[in-house]
């Protein structure tokens, strides 16, 4: 009798989780449809800006001529900072683990010191590992204006001009569909469109975007037999590039922390998912041993019942 409590108490206290984790559910499967509406929408716009400030970095490198202060490569790469995109709460699966030890192998392979920028409160979890942070920002689940973003790419690029860091990454999980995600390093700074680890190329690598190196020189060509390699600028370069280099890069980052919100809202609703159906396995499970334990015990006490009959019969 005392088992057949325990396991029904055990079956109350699943059925309430699986309660909890299906609403849990039903919260972020809403949170991932508008934030996949979100992503889609900005998608497009900021892949074609993306070319843009590439076709800009091609210019400025086969001029051999210093464009913008942005356009500069370093000769010599001393520190790096990785804004570093997480969650703000846990119940998501992979999604923080995976990002942070993409991180990880990035630096891990590239040994230079490195610095975060951290947008999200699990990436707190770099403060365990001994990496120095610079910044720590807020980041809303859903991100509804842009000028959020402001604080920490006016922070990336001052600290970049300033000489402080050599090279601007960010570090995000790009959403592909709700139940597949990788994770990324993106350089941001400085613009280039070559780079030596394939985790840190253009966001035209990815071929969902149909943006890719190959199309550039693609068009790097057109653009040459048609006489049309150069840019005409009004007033000047330098002070069109002003306005229009920081507003390319705004839409970059802009673009990766919606990328990060999709991914994450994605892999929270499969996560509550899984532990729903483990749920209700596990209370499919409890009830039979629960009908098991009943049966054993009526089998129990009617064989007692029938042993004192016979004992009183003779």
């Amino acid at each position: 009798m005392a088992q057949t409590k325990e396991i029904s108490r055990r079956i109350k206290s699943v059925a309430s989780t699986k309660k909890i984790t299906k609403a849990m559910e039903m919260v972020a499967a809403s949170k991932m449809r508008k934030a996949i509406e979100a992503v889609l929408k900005t998608r497009t716009y900021a892949n074609l800006s993306w070319e843009t400030v590439l076709r800009l970095a091609d210019l400025a490198k086969s001029n051999s001529e210093i464009l913008h202060p942005l356009l500069t490569q370093r000769s010599k790469i001393n520190r790096v900072a990785i804004i570093l995109i997480t969650s703000n709460r846990g119940m998501c699966g992979a999604y923080n683990t995976s990002v942070i030890n993409k991180v990880k192998e990035s630096i891990k392979k590239h040994d230079v010191a490195t610095d975060f920028i951290l947008a999200g409160k699990k990436g707190g979890a770099v403060y365990n590992q001994n990496y120095n942070v610079a910044a720590e920002f807020e980041k809303s689940d859903l991100l509804n204006n842009s000028k959020e973003i402001y604080p920490i790419i006016n922070l990336a690029m001052a600290d970049y001009l300033s000489g402080k860091y050599d090279k601007i990454l960010v570090a995000y999980t790009d959403f592909i569909n709700p139940v597949k995600q990788i994770p990324r390093v993106k350089q941001l700074l400085p613009l280039e469109t070559e780079s030596a680890d394939s985790s840190l190329g253009i966001v035209g690598q990815d071929p969902k975007v149909g943006l890719s190196k190959e199309m550039l020189a693609e068009k790097s060509k057109k653009h040459l037999s048609n006489n049309q390699s150069d840019y005409t600028f009004e007033p000047s370069p330098s002070e069109v590039l002003d306005l229009m280099i920081p507003r390319l890069l705004e839409i970059q980052l802009l673009q990766a922390f919606l990328e990060a919100n999709a991914s994450e809202h994605s892999s929270r609703m499969t996560a509550m998912h899984q532990a729903t159906e483990a749920a209700g396995d596990m209370v499919s499970e409890l009830t039979l041993f629960y009908n098991k334990a009943r049966q054993a015990s009526i089998t129990a006490e009617i064989a007692e019942i029938s042993a004192g009959a016979n004992a009183l019969a003779e």
